[in-house]
C-alpha cells in the first residue's frame, strides 16, 4: 500500500492568500460593475488587494518570528516555509501593498482604474511568493510563469498608448525566450542528476559533466534575464519607459527582488560546494563587472527619467551580483539587506513621478522636472533624498547597503571587483544628482505639475523616506527600537540556508 502523503497546508497560506484575493476582486467586479462607478469600484478593489496582501504579510511575519519550518509535503518537498522564505514573502507583500496604494490616484488620473489591475497584481505577487518558497525546479518554474504572465498584461495595461503596447509585446517575447532557456537548463540538470528537488540536485550534481555545466549555465542565464544583468538587459529600458509608471514601479522592485532571492536559494541550497567546482563565482564576477559598467555608463546619456532609472536598476543588479561572486553568508546577508533598501529607494523615486502625473500624461523627462523646487518643494526634496540614496551617499540606507556589501566582498578577497564598484558608484553620482540640479537650478516650465497629492501617495512617499533614513542611520536598531533589526533579520534568514 502506498502511504498517504503528510500534507501541511499551513505552508500554502501566505502564498494562497493573494491568489484568493484576486478571485475576490474579480467576483466583486462582476457583481458590482453595474452598481458602482468605475472610480469607486477601482478603490474597492485596491482595498481588497491591500487587505489580502496584509494578511499574507502578517502570516509570513508570524512564521518568521517563531522560526517556523514547514514543508508542504515532506515526502516531496516542493514548497518550504522557513525564515528565509518568510522574510522574502514579507518584503514582496510589503512592496506590493505600497504599489497598490500608489496606484489608486494614478489609475484614476489616466482613466484606467479597472479592478482587473489589482487582480493581476495579486496573481503576480502570489507567483513571486511561490518562487521564493520553492525548493524544487518545477515549483520555481511554476512561480516564474505565475509571476510573469500577469506582468506582461500589466505592462500593456494602458491599451490606448502605443508605447505601452510595445512594452508589453517586447516583455512577452523576451520574457518567453528567457523562460524557455531557463526551462531547458532545468531539463538538462534533471537529466544529469535525476532530481528536480534542491537536495537531490546537490547530492547528484557532477561538475565534471559537460551537460551539467551547460544546464547550470542556462539556468543562470534565465535568472540573468529576470534581474536585468548585462548582456541580457536589452528589454529593460524599453519596458520601463513604455509601461504605466505604477506598473514600472511595481515591476522594478518586486521582479528583481524575487529573481535574486530565488537565485540565492538555488545557488546555496541546490548547488552548495558544487558551485565553486562549476566556477559559478567566476561567472557571477564577470556578470557583475560588465553589468555595473554598462548600467552606469548608459544611464549618463539618458534624457528620460524612466530610462535613467531602468539603467540604474541594471547597475544595482551589478552591485548585487557582487554578493553572488563573493558567495559567503555575510555577502548574501548584505544582498538581502540591499534588496530591502532597494525597494524603498526605487519605489520612492517612481512615487514622485506618479504624483506628478497630470491630465493623463506621465512626468518622465528631465526638463519636466525643471523648477520643481519652487512649485512642489516637498516633492523636490523627497526626489533629492531618493536620488542621494540610490547614489549611495550617507546617511541613507543606500550608503549602508553598499558599505555592507562591499565590505563583505573585500573581506572575502574580491578587492578588484569592489574597486570597480566604487568607481562606478562615483559615476552614478553624476546622473543621480543631475535631477536635483534640474529641480533646483532651472526655471519652471510653462505647464505646471499636478498640485494635489492623494492620501495613498503621501503614505507611500512617507514610508519610503522614513525607511531610507532609518535604515541608513540605524541598520542595526538602537535600544529604543530593539524590535526592528533589519540587518540581523537578513543574517538570520540567510544563515539557515547553509
Amino acid at each position: 500500500m502506498i502511504p498517504s502523503p503528510e500534507i501541511h497546508a499551513a505552508a500554502l497560506v501566505p502564498l494562497a492568500l493573494p491568489a484568493l484575493g484576486s478571485l475576490v476582486v474579480l467576483m466583486a467586479e462582476a457583481y458590482l460593475s453595474k452598481r458602482a462607478s468605475e472610480a469607486r469600484l477601482g478603490s474597492m478593489s485596491a482595498g481588497i488587494a491591500i487587505f489580502f496582501l496584509s494578511l499574507s504579510f502578517l502570516v509570513a511575519a508570524q512564521h518568521f518570528m517563531t522560526g517556523a519550518r514547514i514543508v508542504f509535503d515532506s515526502a516531496s518537498p516542493m514548497i518550504r516555509i522557513d525564515p528565509f522564505s518568510s522574510f522574502a514573502i514579507c518584503v514582496i507583500a510589503g512592496a506590493s501593498i505600497l504599489a497598490c496604494l500608489l496606484s489608486i490616484a494614478y489609475l484614476m488620473e489616466l482613466h484606467i482604474n479597472h479592478a482587473e489591475y489589482y487582480a493581476l497584481i495579486l496573481l503576480a505577487t502570489s507567483g513571486m511568493m511561490l518562487m521564493v518558497a520553492a525548493v524544487d525546479l518545477i515549483t520555481v518554474f511554476l512561480g516564474l510563469e505565475l509571476m510573469s504572465i500577469p506582468i506582461y498584461v500589466l505592462a500593456g495595461f494602458e491599451r490606448r498608448d502605443l508605447r505601452s503596447n510595445e512594452s508589453a509585446l517586447k516583455y512577452l517575447l523576451i520574457g518567453s525566450f528567457a523562460s524557455a532557456i531557463l526551462l531547458y537548463g532545468m531539463a538538462l540538470v534533471y537529466g544529469v542528476t535525476g532530481h528536480t528537488d534542491f537536495d537531490g540536485i546537490r547530492a547528484g550534481f557532477d561538475a565534471t559533466n559537460p551537460l551539467a555545466l551547460v544546464g547550470l549555465g542556462l539556468i543562470t542565464i534565465g535568472f540573468a534575464f529576470k534581474v536585468s544583468s548585462v548582456p541580457f538587459h536589452q528589454w529593460t529600458p524599453d519596458v520601463y519607459e513604455g509601461a504605466p509608471t505604477v506598473v514600472t514601479a511595481y515591476m522594478s522592485i518586486t521582479v528583481k527582488t524575487t529573481a535574486f532571492l530565488a537565485l540565492m536559494r538555488f545557488v546555496v541550497e541546490a548547488m552548495g560546494p558544487a558551485a565553486s567546482a562549476a566556477s559559478l563565482s567566476g561567472l557571477f564576477w564577470g556578470l557583475a563587472a560588465i553589468t555595473m559598467i554598462v548600467g552606469n555608463v548608459m544611464a549618463v546619456i539618458q534624457d528620460n527619467v524612466k530610462r535613467m532609472l531602468a539603467y540604474s536598476s541594471i547597475s544595482h543588479a551589478g552591485y548585487l551580483l557582487i554578493g553572488f561572486a563573493t558567495a559567503t553568508p555575510e555577502a548574501y546577508a548584505a544582498v538581502l539587506f540591499y534588496l530591502v533598501v532597494y525597494v524603498f529607494m526605487t519605489l520612492g523615486a517612481f512615487s514622485v513621478m506618479v504624483t506628478l502625473a497630470h491630465r493623463g500624461k506621465d512626468c518622465d523627462r528631465f526638463e519636466e522636472f525643471s523648477g520643481l523646487a519652487s512649485s512642489r518643494p516637498g516633492l523636490a526634496a523627497l526626489m533629492t533624498l531618493f536620488m542621494v540614496a540610490l547614489a549611495g551617499i550617507p546617511p541613507t540606507g543606500g550608503f549602508y547597503a553598499k558599505f555592507a556589501l562591499f565590505g563583505a566582498a573585500v573581506k572575502a578577497g574580491n578587492v578588484g571587483l569592489t574597486i570597480l564598484a566604487v568607481l562606478m558608484s562615483l559615476v552614478s553620482i553624476y546622473y543621480y544628482l543631475r535631477l536635483p540640479v534640474v529641480m533646483y537650478m532651472r526655471e519652471a516650465g510653462a505647464e505646471a505639475p499636478r498640485a494635489d497629492t492623494s492620501l495613498g501617495e503621501i503614505v507611500v512617499l512617507a514610508v519610503c523616506a522614513v525607511a531610507i533614513l532609518f535604515l541608513g542611520v540605524f541598520p542595526n536598531s538602537p535600544e529604543f527600537l530593539s524590535s526592528i533589526r533589519v540587518f540581523d533579520w537578513a543574517r538570520t534568514s540567510v544563515a539557515l540556508l547553509f
